[in-house]
């Protein structure tokens, strides 16, 4: 029960303006708003007290309360000498200095990111790409490493899935999915347009839509019938594009080994399977 800065300060600048301004007061006054009620609150931050409700709901808490208590186990946190948080990375600085700051980041941006993944929804996605007769997932620019990293583990385990990574390819396959399958649409700003059309169409279809995003409201989760999330508060551009990466791939991994859990025979006998096709064909190209 944690991640309530983290979860607040990833999804402000996608929050309505009344529950940013709740959101920055709890930020600013976190000490004190663990000790409030939501009537003091509102007072306090002067919005309403349904203003509060959906800052929370937003957050992907059940209510207030829950959200006081993941703040209040983030401020325990906060005082114990722990020295984590995101660090710049020194361009001009030492190789052993980069060394530590790329590989604090990354270690950072999984810890944050395990704050806001929520197990029910890990479980809700483990289900349905274990269920799915044919799997799409989508992604463009970064977002298309991930999704070529997904599409690599799920072929070795025998899972039909297709990944594309522009516009027109996203169509044409969501053009053809159905009710027994899943598009998997992969973008950390929640907001790049073809993922966007291309889950859209494969919702219309029918289709289970899956999103991995940061956390946060965006169109892309808002799709979604399950929504995962990473996040990356890093203290610039340069390490976003790095750590934000390594989370991806961390809940990719995540997933890869549930689904292999679930039908644990199967997947090794198809793991077997496709080492020795790929030993097979190296040593005829020799």
């Amino acid at each position: 029960m944690k991640g309530g800065f983290i979860s607040i300060q990833e999804a402000l600048d996608s929050l309505k303006p009344a529950e940013r301004k709740a959101a920055e007061y709890i930020l600013t006054h976190a000490e004190e708003v663990v000790h409030l009620s939501i009537q003091k609150l509102s007072e306090q931050a002067n919005v309403s007290e349904a203003t509060i409700i959906r800052l929370a709901r937003t957050l992907n808490c059940k209510g207030f309360r829950e959200l006081k208590l993941k703040i209040a186990v983030d401020l325990a946190k906060q005082n114990e000498p722990s020295g984590s948080s995101y660090q710049e990375i020194p361009i001009d600085g030492s190789m052993a200095s980069i060394i530590a700051s790329v590989s604090n980041n990354s270690i950072q941006s999984i810890q944050d990111t395990l704050s806001v993944l929520s197990i029910d929804a890990v479980e809700k996605a483990v289900h349905a790409l274990s269920r799915a007769r044919k799997i799409a997932v989508y992604g463009i620019g970064a977002s298309a490493v991930i999704a070529q990293d997904l599409k690599q583990k799920l072929t070795r385990i025998n899972r039909w899935c297709e990944a594309a990574f522009d516009y027109d390819t996203q169509g044409m396959m969501s053009a053809n999915l159905t009710e027994t399958d899943v598009a998997f649409g992969i973008s950390y700003s929640g907001q790049t347009e073809g993922i966007i059309q291309a889950l859209a169409l494969a919702k219309t279809n029918g289709a289970t839509v899956i999103s991995l995003t940061k956390f946060g409201v965006n169109p892309v989760s808002e799709l979604a019938d399950i929504s995962l999330y990473t996040s990356s508060l890093e203290k610039s551009i340069r390490s976003g594009a790095m750590s934000s990466r390594i989370s991806q791939f961390n809940v990719i991994d995540i997933l890869y080994v549930g689904i292999v859990s679930r039908a644990y025979e199967e997947s090794i006998a198809a793991l077997d399977r496709t080492r020795e096709a790929v030993k097979r064909w190296k040593r005829s190209d020799q």
